[in-house]
């Protein structure tokens, strides 16, 4: 079922829940490959990186996803906050683009997230420092069956693991239009409201 271009007039007054209403189609168009979101940083040579990550949660602080925090992104974020996330959903021709900060989730959450992961995915955070090189997929798989024999039952959270919040400062939504007349309407936040634009495509 195709959504609704954005109109400035009509969306809801809450980011939050014009993306949810939003998010609802695309699950129902796409299934689980609605969560794809890709996610921009900045590292401290000024170079930006992005990458595929899932969308697992969302709430009235903003978009949480989940990574090793010794991963690229995790070093980048930690040198610098500031990220962007684009969620493209080319079957609804709809894309949500957010700017902001992130900051890592609580350890409780992230535990919470854990625990409820299939346990092949727990004993893969183990076994892969993630975006450091490795000499072949025979060291790799040798890793993951030593971290299977260390963990026989259930597997805890590595200490480097865990969540990160985007918490926005603004977070667009685009529709494609005929003729590349497209429909975007921004929400900035100011202060602790949000100013709705729309913006030329």
């Amino acid at each position: 079922m195709p959504i609704d271009a954005p109109d400035e007039r009509t969306v809801d007054a809450d980011p939050f829940v014009q993306f949810s209403h939003w998010y609802d189609e695309a699950v129902l168009a796409t299934g689980d490959r609605a969560a794809a979101m890709t996610v921009a940083t900045v590292g401290n040579d000024g170079h930006p990186s992005a990458r595929v990550v899932l969308l697992r949660g969302l709430d009235a602080r903003g978009f949480v996803f989940y990574t090793n925090y010794e991963s690229r992104k995790g070093r980048e974020i930690a040198s610098n906050e500031a990220v962007a996330a684009v969620v493209y959903w080319s079957e609804l021709d709809a894309q949500v683009r957010i700017e902001g900060i992130a900051m890592r989730v609580t350890r409780t959450e992230s535990a919470a997230y854990f625990a409820g992961r299939p346990r092949g995915h727990q004993i893969g955070a183990w076994a892969s420092q993630q975006s450091m090189p490795v000499a072949d997929r025979v060291t790799l798989e040798a890793q993951v069956r030593e971290a299977e024999l260390r963990y026989p039952g259930d597997v805890p959270l590595p200490p480097y693991w865990g969540g990160y919040r985007i918490e926005p400062t603004s977070i667009e939504f685009w529709k494609s239009g005929a003729d590349r007349v497209h429909d975007r309407v921004v929400y900035t936040r100011r202060g602790e409201t949000w100013v709705i634009q729309r913006l030329s495509p």
